[in-house]
């Protein structure tokens, strides 16, 4: 299983909004919307995320094993 809960801990932490990464043409709605159910999503929006936030991946995602 996989989450994002490490991306939202790093918005809050930087004072900003998911919807801020969709303003900024980082996410799109559709991949905001999944990722809001833990769905998987391609690496390369994930290295998006990292780019933007000058981030480490696990700043952004973790992987539970079920």
């Amino acid at each position: 299983m996989i989450t994002y809960k490490p991306l939202w801990k790093t918005l809050i932490d930087r004072d900003m909004k998911k919807m801020d990464l969709v303003a900024d043409g980082t996410l799109s709605r559709g991949t905001l919307a999944k990722m809001g159910k833990n769905e998987k999503v391609s690496l390369d929006v994930i290295e998006r995320i990292c780019c933007k936030l000058h981030c480490k991946i696990e700043d952004v995602i973790v992987y539970y094993e079920d």
